[in-house]
């Protein structure tokens, strides 16, 4: 028999930071682990995280909503049937969250949202999971709801424990609508001297480039309720070392960004409505995992979910740090492609 030993692929990977972080999670300096191919990122986002210090609050974050959602296909014979046992369902979530109750102590359905098509019903069960990213949580409560629903409901059958309607490491607008993982918000307000001393830019040409670029550019490109330069790559490196579920991305990397001039000064922020991250769960018991984990705060004896919170609010800091410098770059001629010759040849 061949061996199913498993291997280690190294992923280089280098602390950066401080990041200067405020809001109602934290307000401290964090320095931050990325792990990645592409070694520019490392002083890409460097050059954001000096800029944050730099200024009188940091980078303020906000998570204005957490949830984990799994989707369930179910079928009736007409679409009647699936609309009056669907209804049903939905003013029976007390009901729900008994069953919910017995497949873990952490998991609580929160919402319902549902689509009907013919006469299959798409019924998307949105849940709280505490310090974990979820996926499993949220299967698994799913796994023990369908057998319930369909005792009390027997004119339904069952189809698929996933729908797609969930929607899982796919880029799709119900999740940019819905939210799935944090919602969280990052700002910044950077003074003039330090916008053009430190990022080589004034906040009027990173204003009109993110017109241009994130918004008009995307949508010529058809983009999926997103605008934003390189979100992907801030948090690939952040989910590859806290050990996330790296295909999370995809939907992570929906995001918008804004910027205005304000007298003078640059204000700048990062929205990042699919931010799945854990502290907890499948990926965290390898060491250096937990090693990064533990130096960032996320593994103190909080109240449940307060350290994916504040692991979600660092991810989003982390990624404006890296937007920011790319969007200042981007406004001068050759600057990208010089720093990528400088530090990767």
């Amino acid at each position: 028999m061949k061996s199913h030993k498993i291997h280690q692929a190294p992923i280089p990977m280098r602390t950066v930071g401080p990041i200067k972080i405020s809001g109602h999670i934290l307000n401290e300096k964090v320095s931050v682990p990325l792990a990645t191919y592409e070694t520019p990122l490392w002083p890409s986002v460097g050059r954001g995280a000096r800029v944050s210090v730099l200024t009188e609050e940091g980078i303020k974050t906000t998570v204005v909503d957490e949830r984990m959602s799994r989707s369930i296909l179910l079928e009736a014979d007409d679409a009647f049937e699936a609309y009056k046992a669907l209804e049903s369902i939905k003013a029976r979530k007390d009901e729900l969250n008994e069953i919910v109750a017995t497949s873990s102590r952490f998991a609580k359905l929160i919402d319902m949202n549902s689509q009907i098509v013919a006469n299959l019903i798409y019924l998307r069960l949105e849940f709280t999971t505490g310090d974990a990213s979820g996926h499993n949580m949220v299967t698994n409560a799913a796994d023990k709801l369908i057998p319930w629903i369909l005792n009390e409901y027997p004119q339904l059958r069952y189809s698929s424990i996933s729908a797609n309607y969930c929607s899982d490491k796919k880029a799709t607008a119900v999740n940019g609508i819905l939210g799935r993982g944090k919602y969280v918000i990052s700002e910044i307000l950077i003074p003039r001297d330090l916008c053009e001393r430190r990022l080589k830019t004034t906040p009027e040409k990173i204003v009109d480039l993110n017109i241009k670029k994130n918004l008009i550019g995307t949508m010529l490109a058809g983009g999926l309720r997103s605008a934003n330069a390189h979100y992907a790559n801030m948090l690939l490196a952040f989910y590859l070392a806290t050990g996330q579920d790296a295909a999370n991305i995809i939907e992570g990397s929906q995001g918008i960004v804004h910027a205005e001039v304000r007298n003078g000064d640059l204000y700048f922020s990062c929205t990042l409505p699919n931010l799945i991250v854990g502290s907890v769960g499948n990926g965290k018991g390898i060491d250096f995992v937990e090693q990064n984990l533990a130096a960032l705060g996320c593994k103190e004896d909080r109240e449940p979910a307060a350290n994916a919170r504040r692991l979600a609010a660092i991810c989003a800091a982390t990624v404006l740090c890296g937007e920011l410098s790319l969007m200042a770059a981007q406004t001068n001629p050759g600057e990208l492609m010089e720093s990528h010759l400088k530090l990767e040849r």
